[in-house]
């Protein structure tokens, strides 16, 4: 006896209840059963590029699924959804509950587009219900992809794993030439400062990253601040955009 304890047991890929993306990355099958799971994959990629193909364009709010709306934060998402329609662009999110609700619901409550991009969960996430169109995925990185693939801008609001998972991607694929240098805008300079110091003082310190790498990323701590950069890109893209007409309460 060492006095360390011995670690959880695995979980079967076989129980009721693993999803399909678990099966995949854990067992080794057929070549011919992994044909058919790739023609799976495929053909939710293709269920995508369908629905979102005329969708004009977007810019997608990413952030905890974890706040409720009498936290500042959800109304913080839920203005910069409304600006963002109000500008003429769709608002896509991961289609669940937090800020990506509050996104969602300040875009249509402005008479925008709210799109969402929905993920089975063991605890079943169901899209909210101020998404005017969502498909649900089975598989996460085909539902990044296509959140990344449709947006002209990023913004990361306060988050926990899973929106880091989403920055670190979309940060990755632009400093990679993957994706154009559209803007990453983290919003809340207080919560991100931790991470911003951690990236100039560590990891630009040790050589791991340059700091040119990352002069697509900015911060924010309002719907306007926001609205001004992604004006910029808009701008510089020559993107076309019908804003809302101004209505009157």
């Amino acid at each position: 006896m060492n006095g360390h304890p011995r670690p959880a047991p695995l979980k079967s890929i076989s129980r009721p209840g693993v999803k399909p993306e678990a099966r995949f990355l854990a067992a080794r099958r057929s070549v011919l059963g992994e044909t058919a799971r790739l023609f799976r994959i495929g053909m939710e990629f293709v269920r995508a590029f369908r629905v979102f193909r005329k969708i004009g364009p977007a810019v997608t709010v990413f952030g905890s699924a974890r706040f409720d709306e009498d936290h500042p934060v959800y109304e913080m998402s839920r203005q910069i959804g409304a600006q963002l329609a109000r500008e003429g662009f769709a608002v896509l999110t991961g289609g669940g509950p937090g800020v990506m609700e509050a996104a969602n619901r300040g875009a249509k409550e402005a008479g925008g587009a709210s799109l969402g991009c929905n993920i089975v969960l063991p605890y079943e996430q169901k899209p909210n219900e101020f998404v005017d169109r969502a498909l649900t995925f089975e598989y996460f990185f085909v539902r990044k992809a296509i959140l990344m693939k449709y947006s002209y801008a990023f913004i990361i609001m306060p988050g926990g794993v899973g929106t880091l998972d989403e920055l670190t991607e979309a940060v990755t694929l632009i400093q990679a030439g993957k994706l154009y240098d559209f803007p990453v805008i983290l919003v809340g300079r207080s919560f991100w400062s931790g991470l911003h110091d951690w990236v100039r003082g560590t990891l630009a310190k040790e050589g791991t990253v340059s700091l040119e790498d990352f002069s697509f990323v900015h911060t924010a701590d309002s719907p306007e601040e926001v609205l001004q950069i992604i004006r910029k890109t808009a701008d510089g893209l020559g993107l076309t955009l019908r804003p809302l007409p101004l209505t009157v309460d």
